[in-house]
């Protein structure tokens, strides 16, 4: 404990700014949050910005390690820095003749639009707003104010809910016959804000706070509270944002939109977030505050149509937005008001973009000069591809026509009508596709929004709630559909004489701000222009190679189509299901002998052997990757009786022998039982028969003057016998085929490393495996414990409380899974240096497991055909961030 003499430092904990002079910058977001450092950057860069301070994120982890109290000192210096802000805004908080309001928002070093709490209008009471009445000689700006604190405060801070306040004020616009809350005279508002106090004191069994000091205190404690709120807990946990220590708080003069003709508010954008575009883009409204814009209440209008309100404003805003771009070197999201004339900036930051525009503007900023290639790679979020990744209506597809909103998000889907964030989330756990269908939306919808396909408001605009969650996560949004009118207890929508009720199906093109009636069918990609461009430059810096998982022909050339650079997983089993050829396999199952075997795999060789050559031809000269079998026996026979009588109909055998054999083939743990090389140990015919399929289908298709580099891989060996007992099956079956055929082929034999024991004689197996794949998704299983199949019932409260930082089958357990990895490639490679490596499990489609892969020094990484470019991007931005 030190002394009073002591001089210990103490701790900051409040940044002020204002006056064209700030104590934080850009660089401080961490401490700061994204919004504190970026209102202190403008503050020094002499934007116009109202003055205010910063409460920074170490006092919010400070204010939850002490059991919601705040730390010593930030009291005093709360009240330091409001002497601060009533000097450089010359008025008083509190003061009923020249009264300080402000705002309490918000700000945590990741963007997180509308997930925690703010308040507007901070500071006033009876008395104050009976000053600012005489200061403003606006008597209905001063009550609407009052009337919106209230409205605010009580949600926010109290959480009285928002339908109570909103159930008065629709009610006194009913009675007074208006259409729109700026009818409300001052008078109405006055009884309004009477109403509101007696609803607050109902709903929390105290009088609504008139101390400032009280009102200021409390606000700051909803918003720290609000870090840990369920929809800020969600937005986090489906944007992978960790390792925060909280939220700051600003604490802002407020500047008043809502004084009249000459004041408004509005969202805007450097360049279009939906197109890229280099054209400014946003919203104002005229005589509203910014809640109004951002909650939809009011369809606002597009920002060019401010030039025509105020032209001087406009220009100036004009000159702001290039001096901000310039200075960030990215698209900004940009908060202003104007009070009386003059402009205010609340807000910016870089822009939640679509992937579309996150492309268009990185490539057009490397032809602008702003960016080098490598920083233009580095600007666009892998993950953010699959936006651009998956097909889009049918042009030629009949479209039954509902209804035009706003395109707030490209992109279409088609779903079932849901009308509640927790239907959608539900009914698409059953399997169902869905919309969901709001008057608007709130943060509270996040789980349902993320659940739904699509999402379709009856109000709102491009900048509203949906539109930006939306174009945030890839969602196909139409926004703003106010010819729709909504029944949320009668679970329907109408249009004119129309009515679509819940479960019906509709569609949205989101690029058009389309909705359709029905179910539309959709057509592949076509993907060029500036996403060829930043490829291009992803594929001039990466390292690893990037190849696919493609079972069939057409996979394969979608594959190829988006870049992919052979084929490092062509699973042989998915054939076995196609048509009748599961007669055959059956019919080799249930064989006594192996004659009997041998006779039902003839069946299949051509079979085959024709898909083999139907994928060396659409990989035209590029390697090819096939797993010989790997399933256990059993997930080929039907396990329902009625299924069993119709295969044994088929067969000309007995039920009972049907049943006897699926009986037989019962395993507790078939993940760990008879399958992979397993199979070929006991039944070597069937190897034998798929070695064959390949390499006469590889000689054909040389015969045909093309290219093929087949590459034979035995699954789940966990023992070097394993594999030099197949291996010298395999080379056995290869040579009489080239005696045969009188031609060869370059081939190569290698394994999956998928068993933990692999892993660690990876050194043994490498004596006779020319070549590894790591399966990720067994090795994953078997290291872990966890089974593939059943682990999804407790894997999500397992990330949920940290034990990992993510489903271990969708990215790389990298601390643990992760040190098998690189201990067999280190091991694979002490022995045959030239060993060629790669994965092939789900991991390799995953940004992190990609970098991962880079690091250990494989060859190649494989995914499915549409996760190709997200692998292409992960891995040069890999060697750029190495480098760096």
């Amino acid at each position: 404990m030190t002394s009073k003499t002591s001089k210990t430092k103490k701790s900051k904990y409040v940044y002020f700014f204002g006056s064209g002079k700030a104590e934080g910058s850009a660089k401080m977001k961490g401490l700061l949050g994204g919004k504190g450092a970026n209102l202190a950057e403008m503050t020094n860069l002499d934007i116009p910005v109202p003055s205010g301070f910063t409460i920074t994120t170490e006092t919010c982890d400070l204010f939850y390690q002490s059991g919601k109290k705040w730390p010593a000192g930030l009291e005093e210096q709360i009240k330091d820095n409001m002497k601060k802000l009533e000097h450089s805004m010359g008025a008083g908080f509190g003061d009923r003749d020249n009264p300080l309001l402000v705002s309490v928002r918000s700000g945590a070093a990741v963007s997180m639009p509308g997930m925690m709490d703010t308040v507007l209008n901070l500071g006033l009471n009876s008395d104050v707003v009976q000053g600012l009445i005489i200061k403003t000689e606006n008597d209905r700006f001063a009550w609407d104010a009052y009337r919106r604190f209230i409205q605010m405060f009580g949600n926010v801070v109290m959480n009285v809910k928002h339908e109570k306040f909103e159930h008065i004020l629709e009610k006194k616009k009913e009675q007074c016959g208006y259409k729109l809350d700026v009818e409300l005279t001052g008078n109405d508002l006055k009884e309004i804000v009477r109403q509101y106090k007696k609803v607050y004191q109902e709903e929390t069994g105290e009088e609504f706070p008139s101390d400032p000091y009280e009102q200021l205190s409390k606000a700051i404690n909803a918003v720290f509270s609000s870090w840990h709120n369920p929809r800020a807990i969600r937005y986090r946990q489906l944007n992978e944002i960790r390792g925060l220590l909280g939220t700051a708080v600003n604490v802002q003069a407020m500047v008043f939109g809502n004084m009249g003709d000459t004041s408004g508010t509005g969202v805007c954008f450097t360049r279009n977030p939906s197109t890229g575009e280099n054209k400014f883009y946003g919203e104002f409204l005229v005589n509203a505050q910014g809640e109004d814009v951002v909650a939809g209440i009011r369809t606002p209008e597009p920002l060019s149509d401010m030039a025509k309100h105020w032209p001087v404003i406009y220009k100036e805003l004009c000159a702001i937005r290039a001096r901000l771009e310039k200075h960030y070197r990215d698209m900004q999201d940009i908060e202003f008001t104007i009070q009386e004339g003059k402009l205010f900036l609340l807000q910016t930051r870089n822009g939640k973009r679509t992937a579309h525009a996150a492309v268009r503007t990185a490539v057009e900023f490397v032809k602008e000069g702003v960016l080098t290639e490598k920083e233009a790679i580095l600007r666009v979020d892998p993950k953010q591809l699959d936006q651009l990744l998956h097909p889009t209506f049918d042009p030629k597809a009949k479209r039954d026509f509902l209804v035009k909103g706003l395109p707030a998000s490209p992109g279409a889907a088609s779903g079932k009508v849901v009308f509640n964030a927790d239907d959608a989330e539900a009914w698409t756990a059953k399997g169902e596709k869905v919309i969901l269908v709001r008057i608007e939306t709130s943060p509270e919808d996040i789980g349902g929004m993320d659940a739904a396909k699509g999402i379709l408001t009856a109000r709102g605009g491009m900048t509203s709630h949906a539109a930006v969650v939306a174009r945030g996560m890839g969602k196909c949004c139409v926004a703003g559909a106010g010819d729709m009118k909504i029944n949320y207890d009668a679970k329907e929508f109408r249009i004119g004489n129309r009515v679509i009720k819940e479960g019906e199906f509709i569609s949205l093109d989101g690029t058009l701000g389309e909705v359709y009636a029905g179910k539309i069918n959709t057509v592949e990609v076509q993907l060029s222009g500036d996403f060829g461009k930043l490829m291009k430059w992803a594929d001039k810096f990466r390292k690893l190679k990037v190849r696919t998982n493609a079972d069939t022909p057409k996979d394969s050339e979608v594959a190829r189509n988006f870049g992919a650079e052979g084929i490092g997983l062509c699973r042989t089993e998915h054939m076995f299901f196609e048509g009748d050829r599961i007669i055959a396999v059956r019919e080799m199952i249930l064989a006594e002998n192996k004659e009997g075997r041998e006779k039902a795999l003839q069946k299949l060789l051509p079979i085959q052997r024709a898909d083999f050559e139907g994928i060396f031809k659409a990989m035209k000269g590029l390697p090819v990757t096939v797993r010989l079998l790997d399933p256990p026996l059993h997930e080929f026979l039907p396990h329902e009786d009625e299924n069993q009588r119709e295969m044994a109909e088929v067969l000309k055998v007995s039920p009972e022998t049907v049943k006897q054999k699926v009986n037989s083939l019962h395993e507790f743990n078939p993940m760990l039982g008879h399958r992979g090389c397993r199979l070929a140990i006991t039944y070597p015919e069937i190897y034998e028969m798929q070695v064959r399929a390949i390499v006469e289908a590889a000689c054909n298709v040389k015969k045909q003057g093309i290219k093929v580099l087949p590459e034979i891989m035995i699954p789940l060996v966990g023992h070097k016998k394993e594999f030099d007992i197949i291996k010298e099956k395999v080379e056995k079956v290869i040579a009489q085929v080239f005696e045969e055929k009188k031609t060869k082929v370059d081939y190569m034999i290698g394994t999956m490393i998928e068993v933990p024991r692999a892993a660690l004689t990876a050194d043994r197996i490498a004596e006779s495996a020319e070549f590894f794949s790591f399966g990720t998704n067994d090795l994953t299983q078997m290291a872990l414990g966890f089974s593939r199949d059943d682990a999804g019932s407790f894997l999500g409260e397992y990330v949920a409380q940290g034990i990992y930082e993510k489903d271990p089958f969708q990215s790389l357990d990298q601390e643990g899974v992760g040190i098998l990895v690189q201990l067999g490639v280190q091991k694979g490679r002490k022995v045959r240096p030239d060993l060629k490596i790669g994965i092939c499990g789900e991991h390799g489609g995953d940004p992190e497991s990609v970098e991962f892969c880079h690091h250990v020094g494989m060859n190649y990484v494989s995914c499915s055909p549409y996760r190709v470019p997200i692998a292409r991007l992960a891995a040069a931005q890999a060697v750029i961030r190495e480098k760096k």
